[in-house]
């Protein structure tokens, strides 16, 4: 016994808990050199260490206990090494693919952090050139309700995140310009999730190009009426021809905040 360690021993000396070798043991990952008959105690040689030093080890560069378990049946350097370079692949991949959400991420922070720095008494329609936008679509069904708009939103995100498309996480709608102009400001047509080209969907279209009318929207999704109207009379006194629906971009929306009047939507109408 003077050169076994107890359970407790080892778990004090690699900081893990006696739960995980109990667990270890369980699954013949790593079982004891020894364990009393009389009492069921657990005792490891300390030839024993290396090997839960690797199995420890291997964890933290990312493998499965499965993986582990596996591998450590029967391990030599060449097959250690296209295990490893394996797994210096994996996480290559997870490396390119956390940096492209990062960079996401922060495109929409900047957006959100632009426009809630505006001033909200200062709803004023923009003119600017608006390059091409590629759009992840999904058709919004009749009655064309908040709920039916929700859904269809949902289906965007649920089909971009099982075909791993390279979204923005940001969402909006199309309304189509005669539902506008007949007050149904509302009735969306159509969801859609931003993205960027690609032909792993068939359904990405890209936005219009050039002039258009812009304006950020504060509050209520149900209020954007008093926008619509503003945005109207203002190609109207300007000789501004509408010749697109219109793109309604979420900047601050229910992934942000749980208060409604906290809501941004920026309108664009490409215009001639």
């Amino acid at each position: 016994m003077e050169n076994l360690f107890s359970i407790g021993e080892l778990a004090k000396y690699q900081k893990i808990s006696k739960q995980t070798l109990i667990f270890y043991d369980k699954i013949g990952l790593f079982r004891p050199a020894y364990v009393d008959p009389d009492n069921g105690y657990r005792y490891y040689s300390a030839a024993q260490l290396d090997f839960l030093d690797t199995i420890l080890i291997m964890k933290k560069i990312g493998f499965s206990l499965k993986e582990i378990q596996a591998h450590m049946q029967d391990f030599t350097i060449d097959s250690s090494l296209v295990l490893l370079r394996s797994q210096l692949a994996r996480i290559d991949r997870e490396i390119a693919e956390l940096s492209l959400i990062r960079s996401r991420l922060a495109l929409r922070c900047d957006q959100m952090e632009r426009a809630n720095a505006s001033c909200k008494a200062s709803e004023e329609v923009r003119v600017e050139e608006a390059s091409v936008q590629y759009l992840l679509y999904e058709p919004v069904q009749a009655p064309f309700s908040f709920r039916d708009i929700s859904i269809a939103t949902k289906k965007c995100f649920a089909a971009a995140f099982q075909k791993q498309l390279p979204i923005f996480f940001q969402s909006g709608v199309v309304v189509p310009l005669e539902r506008i102009r007949s007050g149904d400001f509302t009735q969306a047509s159509q969801a859609f999730v931003l993205t960027e080209n690609t032909d792993r969907a068939p359904n990405i279209r890209p936005t219009p190009s050039g002039q258009c009318v812009s304006l950020y929207h504060f509050g209520l999704y149900a209020s954007i009426g008093r926008s619509y109207r503003k945005l109207l009379d203002y190609c109207a006194r300007h000789g501004l021809e509408i010749v697109s629906d219109s793109y309604e971009f979420c900047i601050n929306d229910y992934l942000s905040s749980n208060d409604e009047s906290e809501y941004i939507t920026k309108i664009m109408l490409f215009v001639r």
